[in-house]
């Protein structure tokens, strides 16, 4: 009985969905874009073309978009994984993976998301 009571207090903790509008680019593992290992992110992952992936601004990261956070983007279909961090220069921004589709990629071109997210619970 005591273990359903606290099972069920933690129910209560979990955290509510994040919902954030900022501005979306896209990307390409191409080194003119990235660096000279553009299968590289940030944290130490290999981004493979056909990946759910973004890269966010290092503001959002304080916001709870960390490493490996799922996040749904308004107008694409499915999940798409925090996997890689964005040059200390942007804010409030992210930036979509799109292989080596260039076409793609500029096609999206900049515009205005919604993002939803639900922050990791930090253990005590």
């Amino acid at each position: 009985m005591l273990v359903l009571g606290t099972l069920a207090g933690c129910m209560d903790s979990t955290p509510e969905m994040q919902v954030l509008t900022v501005q979306a680019s896209a990307y390409n593992s191409l080194a003119a874009q990235t660096n000279d290992n553009p299968t590289l992110a940030a944290w130490g992952d290999t981004l493979t073309p056909g990946m759910k992936a973004v890269a966010v601004s290092r503001d959002l990261i304080k916001e709870g978009l960390t490493y490996n956070t799922l996040i749904e983007i308004d107008g694409l279909p499915g999940q798409y994984r925090v996997l890689d961090k964005m040059n200390k220069r942007w804010t409030r921004k992210i930036d979509i993976y799109m292989g080596k589709d260039v076409d793609a990629a500029r096609e999206w071109g900049v515009r205005e998301v919604t993002i939803r997210w639900v922050p990791a619970l930090v253990e005590e």
